[in-house]
């Protein structure tokens, strides 16, 4: 019994993890975009998730901020 708590502590910390460094790296964006569009502009194309990842570096290329690298 003591094992099986063990285990499920130990997958959801890892779960934790990898929400984590997901969302940290940014890999849920373009579907959080997507979906943005859906919602609020029905009907309207939100254009290829390439096109969005080019946008959004050139973005940050052109106004730098306050970032790390």
């Amino acid at each position: 019994m003591r094992t099986r708590r063990a285990l499920r502590a130990l997958v959801r910390a890892g779960r934790a993890v990898h929400w984590y460094t997901t969302t940290l790296l940014g890999d849920h964006d373009y579907a959080r975009y997507a979906a943005h569009v859906a919602r609020v502009h029905p009907g309207t194309d939100p254009g290829s998730e390439a096109a969005y990842w080019r946008a959004r570096h050139a973005e940050q290329d052109a106004h730098p901020g306050a970032r790390c690298c």
